[in-house]
């Protein structure tokens, strides 16, 4: 099903998902003479690929927050355009120049991936375009300077204080990290590192398209880990947790955000039953107002990784758009200045573009089959 579903997304991926009208009542305060309504932003990321489960509900969330609008306020319609880059930097590099150099564009959506993102943000910077990502965690992506990024989810140091207190928890004596090399995984594998101190066994690199890992299961074997950590995307994680289980290893496995994807148990065979999963992200029941009912009648699944996350990133937006923002730089001033309740948390972005951190939420997820079942919020120390 999962195939089905990102080949038919695959195919409208450059295609506008609601149409652009015009003319509403400016609301919010200020004139209140007619005046001009909606616009049109983009949204990319890996919609197709080996990583696009991780993003899809991300994706469709901010559709949904689209399609809600558009059908409340036909006087204020907003188009949506999606962009697959496949969470690949040499991809997200020219949509990013393209939609930049399109005056239509007044704000972007994305990136999803933290390579993608640091790539991105020095264009859509010197666009002077709102830049507000779901999911993209890595700690220095609000650190550059860069006044256009901003994101509605906790970042990797909040994760890896989860992660270490959660390990710390369960009595872990020799946890053995991994990273895939990526700007993510290495990312938060290295905050992770910091918190341990003396649990930590060992640590190895891989690299990306990876698939074969009898070095690196050497090593955890030589280590005598009780807890293996693994930090990157699922095209890898889901191989070496097999190899492990083949290998004897029964060490317990765990992961951040970047395996919370359906391709993680499926691609495991298995191996990956009973491994920890933690995410900046609600469980379908925790989102704000009616979005897990919407979402599930909207596509007969529950909302997973990010989707909460999406819906949000999108209603800054359209609630620019019903303030009757119309040139970018208004809608960057309106979501520098953001404070409002979303459904994923409480929204206010700091100097730097990042939420109030206290407002942030970690949760653990166990893999049964293939499904995560959401565990418990996780202590950040």
């Amino acid at each position: 099903m999962r195939r089905e579903y990102v080949r038919a997304l695959g195919a409208a991926a450059f295609a506008a998902v609601m149409v652009a009208a015009a003319g509403c009542q400016e609301s919010g305060g200020g004139d209140s003479d007619a005046a001009a309504c909606g616009g049109k932003i983009a949204v990319f990321g890996a919609f197709t690929g080996d990583n696009a489960g991780l993003v899809l509900p991300s994706l469709n969330g901010a559709k949904l927050a689209v399609k809600q609008h558009n059908e409340s306020k036909a006087d204020c319609q907003v188009t949506l355009q999606q962009f697959d880059t496949q969470g690949d930097p040499a991809q997200a590099t020219p949509v990013a120049n393209q939609v930049a150099g399109d005056n239509s564009f007044l704000g972007v959506i994305g990136g999803h991936f933290s390579g993608e993102t640091d790539a991105t943000m020095p264009i859509y910077e010197a666009a002077g375009m709102a830049m507000i990502s779901p999911s993209a965690t890595r700690i220095d992506l609000t650190q550059k300077g860069n006044k256009a990024f901003h994101r509605v989810v906790g970042n990797d140091g909040t994760q890896a204080a989860a992660v270490a207190t959660y390990l710390k928890g369960q009595n872990a004596q020799k946890a053995f990290l991994i990273d895939d090399g990526s700007a993510y995984g290495a990312g938060i594998t290295a905050e992770l590192g910091k918190n341990l101190g003396s649990s930590m066994a060992g640590s190895d690199k891989i690299q990306e398209k990876q698939s074969q890992f009898d070095a690196t299961i050497s090593k955890i074997k030589a280590a005598g880990a009780d807890f293996v950590f693994y930090g990157g995307y699922t095209r890898e994680a889901a191989p070496l947790v097999r190899q492990m289980r083949s290998a004897g290893i029964t060490a317990k496995f765990i992961g951040p955000d970047g395996l919370y994807d359906p391709a993680f148990p499926e691609g495991a065979a298995g191996g990956a039953d009973g491994a920890i999963i933690t995410c900046p992200c609600l469980p379908p029941d925790k989102a704000g107002g009616t979005f897990g009912a919407d979402y599930q009648k909207e596509y007969g699944q529950p909302p997973g990784s990010y989707g909460a996350e999406g819906f949000d990133a999108a209603q800054i937006f359209l609630d620019a758009f019903d303030a009757g923002k119309q040139s970018r730089k208004d809608i960057l001033d309106f979501v520098n200045s953001y404070d409002k309740q979303g459904v994923s948390k409480y929204i206010k972005f700091d100097a730097n573009g990042d939420v109030d951190p206290s407002k942030v939420v970690i949760w653990s997820y166990q893999v049964t089959g293939t499904q995560f079942t959401p565990l418990e919020e996780l202590k950040l120390s």
